[in-house]
């Protein structure tokens, strides 16, 4: 069977931001209507936006900033109007004209807007694309937040932070780190995005990194699609520290150091995200992608589970090392060892020891009917592929052994030209080194491709692929993601207290059934205090309050223990409660116990 691949697959993303750099002319991509599109348009009949016009140059802090004759003059005056740590019932367009942002009229830190799908908060370059220039930006604990047609550079920090976010939309955004990579004189990322979820970047240009130019750590749900991605000294983008469901499409990828792209690679224990404390990515789409010009691997897996690598075109890829890899993530502890302990007893995989360094496996990766093209005169140094053997974790850090990175690999349909025909394959695993060479088409027939000179990175016309499709979806079905350990924890209390304590809760992470008083011991010093006279409810199998304690009116610490084994406590999937939770105070003198629930009387 041949097949003939799509010719839109391969062309990069059409040029549409302005930029200083000059680089090769492109072509357009013709399917750029067949990527996702965040559809910012608020629900019918919500409110019509405020209007906040900025112009750094004839503006005055003292205006109403209305329209562009009545525009305030600084970015920070025009920040300051938005309701800060306020759900907005109706949004805010702040109106960037053109000019230069110096960084004496911008927030140093953009901080807890609370936008909503009916009422975003907008940042707008409104004299067209690239025409408002800003110096770095970091932005925490925003919401619906989006930015359209900036230019922002820096040369230092990151030149876009974004901490514990959600709903932000970044398109038509130019991103740049201002320097030299070599002597790291450089931002370290250029766009960081952290603990934060609902990302989307669509058609931007981000470049500049000694690290890399995209970093996502603990990012859930989004998409990176029609960008150009460049000028990393790393790799130029990651989805690692349990970062999921994200797809990355239709991008260009180029002049990196380690590698295009890979979802996982290491991350500190700490910094991750509940439920998605295993694997260093989950449900990551990485399609019909270009990659060109990286000193390491156009793109690999590092600790990845259900990964689809498909339909991407590598073209003067791995020039130091290999290809394609697919290897472990890691997972560290970084000095928080207490959040290390509690996502280890939450069935998290990792260590809580500082300087620790655990391997973190794949399970169900697909690579399937990508193009690798390293023309003449451009070879991969060592080999076509790295996959790593099995390794042995640490006991105690609930990592399978072995640890494998070959669950459910699947390498089939991909048509390979790079080096001698005895380069090696890279692959130790006997089995799947025989499947591997009976499933792609490797040093056989040199691919033909558009005009690569140009940006052009389709096939050729007329020319199809020698081996057959390894189709889409992945062929083998993908098992669900393993759940978090059932927990528990206690609404805080004061560590101190004059009056008693009367009221207690504590809250699962999932519904449960069977809670009753005697899952509880309360204890004054080491004695045990009485529970008779107590109360427990709840309304919604999550949430249980007790109430009408009469015991804790004497002076002393106490402390009230949820047990864990033994209980008869469980979720809907039978699994018990993963371990016991406190709660404890002292009260600091002793008040009669018949003043606690005296009836009220009337005169």
């Amino acid at each position: 069977m041949r097949r003939t691949l799509p010719a839109w697959k391969l062309t990069a993303p059409a040029r549409r931001l302005v930029s200083p750099e000059t680089l090769e002319s492109r072509l357009a991509c013709a399917a750029q209507n067949l990527l996702p599109s965040f559809d910012m348009s608020p629900p019918a009949g919500a409110p019509a936006f405020n209007q906040i016009w900025v112009d750094p140059s004839a503006g005055n802090d003292a205006n109403g900033g209305g329209s562009r004759a009545l525009a305030v003059r600084t970015l920070s005056e025009a920040w300051r109007r938005v309701p800060i740590n306020v759900d907005l019932s109706t949004g805010f367009q702040i109106n960037l004209t053109a000019g230069t942002y110096p960084e004496s009229a911008v927030p140093i830190y953009w901080e807890s807007r609370h936008g909503t799908q009916s009422a975003p908060v907008l940042l707008k370059a409104i004299d067209g694309n690239g025409t408002a220039r800003l110096p770095n930006m970091n932005v925490y604990d925003c919401r619906h937040l989006y930015i359209l047609g900036l230019d922002i550079s820096s040369g230092g920090g990151d030149v876009l932070h974004l901490d514990s976010c959600s709903n932000v939309l970044l398109r038509d955004t130019t991103i740049r780190g201002l320097g030299d990579i070599p002597s790291y004189a450089v931002p370290q990322e250029t766009l960081k995005v952290n603990q934060s979820k609902y990302i989307y970047v669509e058609h931007c240009d981000i470049s500049g990194a000694w690290d890399n130019a995209v970093d996502f750590v603990a990012v859930q749900y989004g998409h990176v699609v029609g960008s150009r991605i460049h000028r990393s000294g790393d790799w130029a983008m990651y989805a690692k520290g349990g970062s999921a469901s994200l797809t990355v499409a239709g991008n260009e990828f180029y002049d990196a150091g380690t590698g295009g792209f890979t979802a996982g690679q290491g991350t500190g224990f700490e910094f991750m995200v509940s439920p998605w404390l295993q694997y260093e990515a989950y449900d990551i789409t990485f399609i019909n992608n270009v990659v060109h010009d990286t000193q390491g691997a156009g793109f690999g897996v590092n600790g990845g589970f259900n990964i689809l690598m498909a339909r991407n075109t590598l073209y003067r890829v791995g020039s130091r090392s290999h290809v394609i890899e697919v290897g472990f993530g890691s997972r560290s502890c970084d000095g928080n060892q207490a959040a290390c302990r509690a996502y280890l007893a939450q069935g998290g995989w990792g260590t809580a020891v500082v300087g620790g360094d655990e391997p973190i496996p794949n399970r169900n990766v697909s690579i399937l009917d990508n193009v690798v093209y390293n023309p003449d005169g451009y070879v991969s140094q060592w080999q076509q592929f790295a996959v790593a053997m099995p390794r042995t974790p640490s006991i105690g850090s609930n990592i399978p052994s072995p640890a494998r990175v070959d669950t459910n690999l699947q390498i089939r349909g991909n048509w390979i030209w790079n080096g001698p025909a005895d380069h090696p394959l890279g692959i130790e695993q006997a089995a799947l080194a025989a499947d591997v060479l009976a499933g792609n088409s490797i040093n056989a027939v040199r691919p033909v491709l558009a005009n690569p000179a140009r940006g052009d990175y389709s096939l050729a016309p007329g020319v199809v692929s020698p081996v057959a499709s390894a189709g889409l979806p992945p062929v083998l079905p993908p098992p669900s993601a393993p759940s978090p350990r059932l927990m528990a924890t206690f609404r805080a209390v004061a560590a101190t207290a004059a009056r008693p304590v009367t009221t207690l809760t504590v809250t699962f992470n999932r519904a449960v059934r069977g809670v009753t008083l005697d899952d509880f011991v309360l204890l004054r010093g080491r004695a045990v205090a009485s529970l008779a006279g107590a109360r427990i409810t709840t309304t919604d199998q999550i949430t249980y309050t007790i109430t009408t304690i009469r015991s804790t009116h004497l002076a002393g610490n106490y402390t009230l223990r949820f047990k864990a084994a033994g209980t008869g406590i469980f979720d809907a999937a039978n699994e018990a409660l993963a371990a016991p939770v406190t709660v404890s105070w002292r009260m600091t003198r002793t008040v009669p116990p018949v003043l606690l629930f005296a009836p009220l009387v009337r005169r």
